[in-house]
């Protein structure tokens, strides 16, 4: 066992190096993947306007529902398959990989049903005004028929960087995005489909991901998956979704902070001098932003991921703890330079996603400067919490991932609102962002100190 881990490049190579090869591609799928909303929000904005802006935010909790599942068995698998490699169980590491990605395409046809059946109660619940709406069903009724691609390469791209190809993984997102990119603006304004078409150019694209991702699986590196791999067995499905957890709560906490959100955007938008669509199509042009660099920090959490689970497995705590403190020092700089772009630019960031009324860009920029004011430590929370699940600890992974979402942001749009309200929820936002951090850092210190006694 101790002669095949030292010749494995994630038991001896250097850690810097190795961070680099496995964070940079991942970096690049997560904000890629990031970007098929923001794309279709771009022209949208272009084309359709406030309405059609708000429209994408009312059906973006969708969106994160599919990186729930996807994270759910994808990253749970991944850390399975690394810690069985690290023990030397290559066999057992097999059934991880081939019962995850069944798992991952039944559940997005199962997610493609429920949204075709419940379509407009669902938008409604969402928190779609009656003028969004039409803009709203539109986009998803097509959108979800491409859930089950989209969750097999969100999730697909974890198991494939677990087999050591993070390159081949990057390139399974940046396809199916080059392909939405050049397709939106062909469909939405060459051919004049609107919504449409902006949400064709998206399944087509996620629809070649995700086979690129089953053309690779059926040539797996670590061993050919047979028949057998891809039964689903509890033994195997059960202990990789609960290495998962902690990531698909993370995303599903987002999604019910959206829904809260967006009701509560629309109800005190409309007793504000905003109107309902203003904070609406303002909140998800800023979420989306935002999002594409904490998919960064989530990028560097999951480079990370294949290195630490596997020299966990091995008990080499040093290297361990070393990838760890370099992550968080790149996460921070990513932040850092975030925080100062969001401060000092949103209105040039709100006017690429079209124009609006002079009241449309004060709210928006007020919000920016508010609700992403501790952007710059953001990078903590998200990475403390895929550490805990590398290392299979998940109940302390699950806990920190519900941290900021569910615990401190939930109720603060709850109670401020009533005292402040509609910029009650932007002074949510950087106080659940402090805490959370907080919180995470005194628990991953904990953990370094203490791994290995």
């Amino acid at each position: 066992m101790h002669t095949q881990n030292e010749t494995n490049p994630l038991g001896t190579a250097p850690i810097g190096k190795l961070l680099c090869k496995f964070a940079i591609p991942s970096i690049i799928a997560m904000v890629v993947s990031a970007l098929y909303n923001i794309v279709d929000q771009f022209f949208i904005g272009q084309s359709i306007g406030e309405l059609g802006n708000a429209a994408t935010n009312v059906a973006f909790p969708l969106s994160t529902s599919c990186t729930a599942l996807a994270l759910l068995f994808g990253v749970g698998a991944a850390a399975a398959f690394n810690l069985s490699m690290g023990r030397e169980e290559k066999d057992k590491a097999l059934y991880y990989v081939g019962n995850a990605a069944v798992c991952m395409f039944c559940s997005g046809v199962v997610l493609c049903l429920i949204a075709q059946i419940f379509l407009e109660p669902m938008l409604v619940f969402f928190g779609s005004p009656n003028h969004v709406l039409p803009y709203a069903k539109e986009y998803v009724r097509i959108v979800s028929l491409g859930f089950p691609f989209l969750i097999l390469t969100t999730g697909g791209a974890h198991l494939v960087r677990a087999d050591g190809s993070p390159q081949y993984s990057m390139m399974c997102n940046l396809t199916g995005a080059i392909i939405n990119t050049i397709l939106d603006p062909l469909f939405i304004f060459g051919f004049d489909m609107g919504m449409t078409g902006a949400a064709l150019a998206t399944i087509i694209g996620q629809s070649i991901s995700g086979m690129m991702v089953i053309f690779y699986l059926y040539r797996y590196k670590t061993g050919r998956l047979e028949k057998k791999h891809l039964l689903p067995q509890w033994s195997f499905a059960g202990y990789a979704m609960s290495l998962g957890l902690a990531q698909c709560f993370n995303q599903i906490a987002m999604m019910v902070v959206q829904i809260v959100m967006n009701n509560s955007l629309t109800y005190y938008g409309a007793m504000s001098i905003y109107g309902e669509a203003i904070p609406l199509a303002s909140a998800g042009i800023i979420n989306k932003v935002s999002f594409i660099f904490f998919s960064v920090c989530i990028g560097i959490s999951h480079g990370m991921q294949p290195i630490s689970s596997f020299n966990y497995g091995a008990k080499q705590y040093d290297r361990v703890k070393k990838v760890v403190r370099l992550s968080l020092m790149a996460g921070t700089i990513i932040c850092t330079m975030a925080f100062l772009l969001f401060q000092i630019f949103p209105r040039q960031i709100i006017g690429l996603f079209g124009d609006g009324s002079d009241i449309y860009f004060s709210f928006a920029e007020r919000y920016f400067h508010i609700y992403l004011f501790f952007t710059f430590i953001n990078n903590v929370q998200p990475l403390s919490s895929n550490f805990f699940t590398s290392i299979g600890k998940p109940k302390k992974g699950i806990f920190l991932s519900l941290t900021r979402q569910i615990i401190f942001l939930l109720p603060l749009i709850v109670v401020f609102p009533l005292f402040l309200g509609i910029d009650g929820i932007m002074y949510a936002g950087p106080i659940a962002d402090f805490m959370a951090a907080m919180v995470s850092a005194l628990m991953l210190n904990g953990e370094l100190k203490n791994m290995g006694k």
